[in-house]
């Protein structure tokens, strides 16, 4: 019985150590594209690109977060999934708040710019979904991760959908409209963590 449970304990702990590697691998590419995607998004005057660069930034932090509760215990874990929510939700207010702004204030956004950087970024976010997909189910820390993951997907193809929309239009409106939605993903989303993180934290310890 006593090796039974060292070689569970063997196989937790190499779970750990593999979601470890993804995590760090999935917080350096979000690290860069946010720097990246920025950069480029002040350059074009794109709200679109502006939104996911603000989520890529999110995402580092949530995957920064996960990363320092790991190996912690489910209440660690689900702090971490609270803050996560938190960064959400700011995250979608500020988008939607450029958006607005963005109305009042008529920039037309550089298509180019927004089609390579949309790509690279999509790209990026699909190596980050695949990785975090076998770990999704783990635990809430790796569940909260993955849906990062799959909303940054989400404001990618909407980027792409915008820089295609502006070209054939000629409107600097479904640039604005991508934003809005982009920021109404991020709050859903970030309802839903914060949901689950506080069920967590008021659930029962226990006893084992």
């Amino acid at each position: 019985m006593a090796n039974c449970c060292e070689d569970k304990r063997c196989e937790i702990d190499a779970m750990r150590e593999s979601h470890r590697r993804v995590l760090w691998i999935v917080f350096t590419i979000n690290a860069v594209m946010f720097f990246v995607e920025g950069s480029e998004g002040l350059i074009a005057h794109s709200i679109s690109l502006l939104a996911d660069a603000l989520d890529m930034l999110g995402d580092a932090l949530v995957y920064g977060f996960s990363l320092f509760v790991l190996a912690r215990s489910a209440h660690w874990q689900a702090v971490a999934a609270l803050v996560k929510g938190g960064f959400m939700l700011a995250l979608g207010l500020g988008v939607l708040g450029t958006a607005i702004h963005k109305v009042f204030h008529p920039v037309m956004p550089g298509i180019e710019t927004m089609g390579i950087v949309g790509v690279l970024a999509l790209l990026a976010n699909l190596v980050c979904f695949f990785l975090l997909y076998r770990s999704r189910g783990y635990n809430l820390n790796m569940s909260s991760s993955w849906l990062c993951s799959r909303n940054d997907l989400i404001a990618n193809v909407g980027v792409l959908l915008a820089a295609s929309s502006i070209y054939l239009l000629a409107s600097r409106w479904p640039d604005i409209i991508v934003g809005a939605l982009i920021s109404g993903v991020f709050l859903r989303s970030a309802l839903n963590v914060l949901q689950q993180s506080l069920q967590a934290l008021h659930a029962p310890v226990s006893s084992r």
